[in-house]
């Protein structure tokens, strides 16, 4: 028995480092736009060249396993060297693989930094969106837990065949909707909704599936839809949640940024992790951040990804106030 099974994409990403990108802001009636330019026609040096696994399953997989979960991964890996730089490191990180296979490549992402130290990420999915129903060993899917991130293509039918599993079996389900299936609308996610036990998403994809309106607002239809909790994060600013019929804010302290790939599937990781530990939110909400904000401090999206002991010792010292406000 598992306590958690991750459902997701698994990536090769490359951090591309260069001081030779420029930033531009774009000012139109929609809002305001930053754009990373690059000189044309030019041969650009990179400064530094980094190679670590991603994707919002493996990100996650290995976030449960170092937060002391026992944790499996469902997935698509392909052929060739890629597939098995991402396999060795889910053996290493002690995820257990519960994959699929196919002939084509693993994803694979370039993530190219910016002066601010965003991220503009040149994605290829590859055979991510390849998973289909036959490749999913169901008589091994015993957890407690399963977590969703966004699957594309065939692969987002069967993750609504797991989700229909799940509740057959009485596994809980939380879900993290990326933009891509966010901007699809809440009618192409309803198989999914309907069965989330936890829902995790930023401002624009919560807007996206709710309509524009304020985050406290967004809370609420979003649990009309199904979930039980839902967590509305914000980068650096505040961020909302609602569950038990309270709604909880938090405001992230101030922390070293750098680079922020990864620090969303952190947040929710550690969040669902935080509940499993004490079924308390604010407790979670805490365990979230901090994760987040160590992961945000460093290149890649799993390097600096905490134990829970770690992630304890620094919650600690740590001065991150909740406020609690029962809505009923």
């Amino acid at each position: 028995m598992y306590d958690v099974i991750t459902v997701g994409s698994a990536t090769v990403d490359v951090f591309a480092k260069t001081h030779f990108s420029e930033l531009i802001k774009i000012i139109d009636p929609k809002g305001e736009t930053d754009l990373l330019a690059f000189p044309s026609g030019s041969k650009i040096l990179i400064d530094e060249l980094d190679f670590s696994t991603g994707g919002g399953g493996t990100n996650t997989a290995v976030a449960f396993s170092r937060l002391g979960f026992k944790v499996g991964f469902v997935g698509k890996l392909g052929q060739g060297t890629n597939s098995d730089f991402i396999h060795k490191n889910l053996v290493k990180e002690k995820v257990d693989l519960l994959c699929g296979h196919g002939s084509g490549n693993a994803g694979y992402s370039i993530i190219l930094d910016t002066l601010e130290h965003d991220r503009t990420i040149l994605a290829y999915k590859g055979v991510n969106d390849e998973l289909r129903v036959k490749d999913v060993p169901f008589r091994k899917l015993k957890a407690k837990w399963f977590y969703f991130s966004a699957m594309m293509g065939e692969s987002f039918k069967t993750l609504e065949k797991i989700a229909e599993y799940a509740q057959k079996n009485k596994i809980k389900i939380a879900f993290n909707a990326s933009t891509y299936l966010a901007e699809k609308g809440r009618l192409y996610l309803k198989k999914i909704l309907d069965r989330t036990e936890i829902l995790v998403l930023n401002l624009e994809e919560a807007c996206l599936l709710a309509g524009k309106d304020s985050p406290k607002n967004l809370l609420l239809k979003l649990n009309d839809i199904g979930p039980k909790i839902v967590v509305i994060t914000d980068g650096h600013n505040k961020l909302y949640a609602f569950g038990n019929n309270h709604i909880y804010t938090a405001l992230p302290p101030k922390s070293k940024r750098i680079d922020t790939t990864g620090a969303g599937d952190a947040f929710a990781a550690s969040f669902l992790s935080g509940l499993m530990r004490k079924n308390d939110i604010e407790f979670a909400i805490k365990l979230g951040i901090i994760n987040a904000q160590s992961v945000i401090a460093h290149y890649g999206a799993k390097n600096i990804l905490l134990t829970y002991k770690q992630a304890i010792k620094l919650m600690k010292k740590s001065r991150i106030k909740i406020s609690k406000k029962n809505i009923q």
